[in-house]
């Protein structure tokens, strides 16, 4: 059994989740002994065994366009390709036409869940993935149900694994009061206007320290909003956090917070929860494989956090065993057999 594997990112340079699932995928397919390559785009693709780099260039779209031609080509060699999101399905669908190869689609999140105004045209691509894949898949119940009401058919779900950070030392915030901590992209999707909003509430009442680790297009109106609420000495912006480095901060942080408007899995909450660090969160996919008890639950709403951030310190952690990523790893295996059988 050969399959092709697309992917759009590998760490150290991913956009999140989906990149550190698609890379847990690879390795454990490779430690499995299942004959597998991972098609990148070149400037993202590490010089790694099994690895196809694919020269790229222009916008999203363009990038999509021309892996998914690269992949297309090479499809007749494999029994599998196994594509993610919307990039792929123009890959998967030349792919299942032109040869016998069995195309697998999986779901990390849909375009109306990343953004207000989601692009038709990427839209159009989903619903592709969504109605001719062979094996349609979903990494939660929740995202299932979203792809159900939007595009009328229901993925299967295969969780994603728990991943536990890196941590190369200990990580001093230096500071007398509580800490809060986020990482990830500064998107829409994530709900941070509401977090440093519901933040600038709690502190009528409270101390703290709010961490915002990560990037993204929206990092620069987020500082602002920060210093109109005159909140910029109880806030710091950190960028970029190594890998290396993120179980540091897990573990210095009292509470991690993820006040995402739409959470298709979480992988970050899997993270905290690893280091030991107590957890508030709106609803995500991830919460269907937890126990009520291991998290704070809010709404993406500005007084639910406050309210939660005072909640989530009084908490005692818990601790959760989750998910490995070879449990993952085989029930893909699985569903590869079934469609080469």
């Amino acid at each position: 059994m050969k399959v092709l594997l697309l992917g759009w990112g590998y760490p150290p340079k991913i956009d999140g989740g989906l990149d550190i699932a698609v890379k847990e995928l690879f390795e454990g397919l490779k430690n499995k002994k299942i004959d597998v390559d991972l098609m990148l785009p070149a400037e993202r693709a590490p010089e790694e065994e099994n690895i196809i780099p694919v020269d790229v260039e222009g916008d999203m779209f363009s990038k999509a366009e021309q892996i998914s031609r690269k992949a297309a080509e090479k499809a007749s060699n494999y029994d599998i390709i196994h594509t993610q999101d919307w990039f792929g399905a123009e890959a998967g669908f030349k792919a299942q036409k032109y040869s016998d190869t069995a195309w697998v689609s999986t779901f990390h999140s849909l375009s109306s869940s990343r953004s207000r105004i989601p692009s038709e045209e990427l839209e159009k691509l989903e619903e592709i993935a969504v109605n001719n894949s062979d094996k349609l898949v979903a990494v939660s119940d929740k995202l299932g149900g979203e792809i159900q009401e939007k595009y009328a058919k229901r993925p299967i779900t295969v969780y994603n694994g728990f991943s536990r950070p890196e941590k190369s030392q200990d990580i001093d915030f230096d500071v007398d009061k509580p800490v809060f901590f986020y990482v990830g992209r500064h998107a829409e999707q994530k709900g941070l206007e509401h977090l440093i909003y519901g933040f600038k509430k709690y502190l009528e009442n409270n101390e703290g320290l709010l961490i915002l680790g990560g990037d993204g297009h929206m990092k620069e109106s987020l500082e602002e909003f920060v210093e109109m609420l005159g909140i910029e000495k109880d806030v710091r912006f950190e960028g970029f956090i190594p890998d290396n480095e993120l179980g540091g901060y897990y573990s210095a942080a009292d509470v991690f917070v993820s006040p995402s408007i739409n959470e298709p899995f979480g992988l970050t909450i899997s993270e905290a929860l690893s280091a030991g660090t107590k957890v508030l969160c709106t609803e995500s996919g991830i919460n269907e494989l937890l126990p009520s008890e291991a998290i704070t639950l809010v709404e993406p709403d500005s007084d639910s956090i406050a309210e939660g951030l005072e909640k989530s310190l009084l908490k005692d952690g818990v601790e959760v065993d989750g998910r490995s990523w070879n449990e993952m790893v085989d029930e893909y295996i699985e569903i590869y057999r079934e469609l080469v059988q």
